[in-house]
C-alpha cells in the first residue's frame, strides 16, 4: 500500500546524515538489462520500494494521487512511498544538493526542475520518444527538455489557465451567448456596460503574491499575440543576450491589452479598487451574486468558493460554468496556459524506471480524475473518466493547438515572483507602463 511519511522532518534530518557519510543515488545503477525492445521496463529486482518526494499535502490529493498506485503496485510487486512537504522547494533543493536525492521528485515548478538538470536521469534512455510523442502533445515535451536536448521529465497532473468563469443563469437571463471569438468577447464586453452591468471580476490581492493574478493575463494574451518561441524567449532564454525584453513591442501589447480590460473603470466591478483590494480567494462570489458577469481565473477556482458554498455546482445548468480564453491572432491558434507537476528521476534503477514509465500514462491518475481532483495532460485518458464539472476543461487541453506554463513560475524569482507581480500592481494602480517594464528587466539577474 502506498504510503505517506507523516514524519517527514525526520525522514530528511536522518537521509542527511546518510548522505553526509557517502550515501547518495545518481547513476549508480545502469544497466541494458533495465530496459526490454520498444523501452519497456522489465519486472523491477531489489528491494522494490520507490520514493517520490513532492508538493501534495492537502490529504485529499495525497489520497487521490496514492490511490492511483494501487493496482500498479499489486501487479508489479513494487511499493511506491510519497513523501509529502508543503516547503517541497527548499527540501528538495537540500537533498539534492547533498547527494540524497529522492528516487522521483514531483516538481510544481519546470523551472526549479532544470536547476538540477545535471543530477537528473534522461528518459529517453530508457523510453522511447515515439512512445512519448504519443502520450503527451509535443508542447509538454518540450517544456520537459533542457537547452542541450536532456528530457528530464514526465508530467502527470495539469491545471488549465486559459479559462473565463460565468454564470450560466445570468447569462440566460440577460440573453447573453458564451462568446467563442475574441471580437465576440470584446462585444460582449461593451454590451453588458450598455446594458448596465460589469462585465468583468479580477480580484488580485494575495499577500505579498498581489499581483500574480495579472501575470496570467499577461501570459495568456502573449500566448495570443505572439509565437511559442517569443514566450520561450521572454520566460526561458537560452541566451542572455537573446533575451525577450519585457520592454519588447511584444510583450508591451500584451500587458496593454490586458489595461484594455483592467484599467478601465466601467469594465471591472468595483473598478480598480477592488481589483487591488479584493482577495483572489472571492474571484467567483460576484458571480454568483449578481455582481458581475465574467472573471478570469484557472481550473481550480471553484475549490476557493467550497467552504461557503459547498453545494456549488459547475457545468452548463450549474451556478457557475466556463468558456475557453478565445483566440486572438488566427496565426497562433488555440494555446493554453497551464500549471502542474512534473516528475524527475534521480536514482537510476529498474524499478524507478516502472514507476516513471507508469506516470506517463493516464492510468497512473485516473482514480484522481475521476474524484474531480486533478486533470490530466495524457494523450490517452478518456474523456468518460471526467466528471461533468471538468470534462469540458479536460477537452480544452487535449485539444489545445500548443501549451504552455505559467512564465512567472519559469522565471528568476527575483522576476516570477518579484518585480514582476509588483509591475502588476503598479500599473493596475495607474503608473507609467514604460518604466515599469523596464524596471522589470533591470531585476533579471
Amino acid at each position: 500500500m502506498l504510503r505517506k511519511s507523516s514524519i517527514f522532518t525526520l525522514l530528511l534530518l536522518l537521509s542527511l546524515i546518510v548522505a553526509a557519510c557517502g550515501g547518495g543515488g545518481g547513476e549508480a545503477e545502469t544497466g541494458d538489462d533495465a530496459t526490454t525492445e520498444g523501452g519497456t521496463t522489465e519486472q523491477a529486482t531489489g528491494e522494490n520500494v520507490v520514493t517520490i518526494f513532492g508538493a501534495y499535502t492537502e490529504p485529499g490529493e495525497v489520497e487521490a494521487f496514492e490511490a492511483g498506485f494501487e493496482a500498479f503496485e499489486e501487479e508489479t510487486g513494487i511499493e511506491v512511498n510519497y513523501q509529502g512537504a508543503s516547503d517541497f522547494e527548499v527540501l528538495v533543493a537540500t537533498r539534492i544538493e547533498a547527494g540524497d536525492p529522492p528516487d522521483i521528485a514531483g516538481f510544481p515548478q519546470p523551472g526549479l526542475m532544470k536547476r538540477f538538470a545535471n543530477e537528473a536521469v534522461d528518459v529517453t534512455t530508457f523510453m522511447e520518444l515515439d512512445y512519448l510523442q504519443n502520450q503527451y502533445n509535443q508542447s509538454w515535451l518540450d517544456m520537459a527538455t533542457t537547452a542541450d536536448g536532456k528530457m528530464i521529465g514526465v508530467w502527470n497532473r495539469a491545471i488549465v489557465k486559459s479559462l473565463v468563469w460565468y454564470s450560466p443563469a445570468a447569462f440566460e437571463e440577460a440573453g447573453y451567448e458564451v462568446p467563442t471569438t475574441w471580437d465576440e468577447l470584446l462585444a460582449l464586453t461593451d454590451q453588458i456596460v450598455a446594458d448596465g452591468g460589469s462585465p468583468w471580476y479580477a480580484p488580485m490581492e494575495s499577500g505579498n503574491a498581489t499581483g500574480w493574478v495579472g501575470t496570467d493575463w499577461i501570459e495568456d494574451i502573449m500566448l495570443r499575440t505572439t509565437s511559442l518561441e517569443n514566450y520561450d524567449r521572454w520566460t526561458t532564454p537560452v541566451d542572455p543576450d537573446d533575451r525577450l525584453l519585457f520592454a519588447s513591442d511584444e510583450v508591451r501589447n500584451a500587458w496593454e491589452i490586458m489595461g484594455n480590460f483592467l484599467l478601465n473603470e466601467q469594465y471591472v466591478y468595483g473598478g480598480t479598487l477592488t481589483t487591488l483590494e479584493d482577495r483572489f480567494f472571492d474571484t467567483g462570489v460576484p458571480l454568483i451574486e449578481g455582481n458581475a458577469y465574467m472573471a478570469k481565473q484557472g481550473s481550480y477556482m471553484p475549490s476557493w468558493l467550497a467552504e461557503d458554498y459547498p453545494d456549488l455546482t459547475i457545468g452548463p445548468e450549474g451556478d457557475l460554468n466556463y468558456f475557453y480564453f478565445p483566440a486572438i491572432e488566427e496565426e497562433y491558434g488555440e494555446p493554453v496556459l497551464v500549471g502542474g507537476d512534473i516528475y524527475s528521476m534521480y536514482n537510476d534503477r529498474p524499478e524507478v524506471r516502472q514507476v516513471m514509465e507508469y506516470l506517463t500514462t493516464a492510468e497512473s491518475i485516473r482514480p484522481a480524475i475521476e474524484r474531480g481532483v486533478f486533470l490530466s495532460p495524457h494523450e490517452d485518458a478518456s474523456l468518460d473518466w471526467f466528471d461533468e464539472a471538468n470534462r469540458g476543461i479536460a477537452e480544452i487541453l487535449l485539444e489545445a493547438d500548443s501549451v504552455r506554463f505559467d512564465g512567472s513560475d519559469l522565471m528568476p524569482g527575483e522576476v516570477g515572483a518579484g518585480t514582476f507581480w509588483a509591475g502588476v500592481v503598479d500599473y493596475i494602480s495607474g503608473d507609467e507602463l514604460g518604466p515599469i517594464l523596464e524596471d522589470i528587466d533591470t531585476s533579471w539577474p
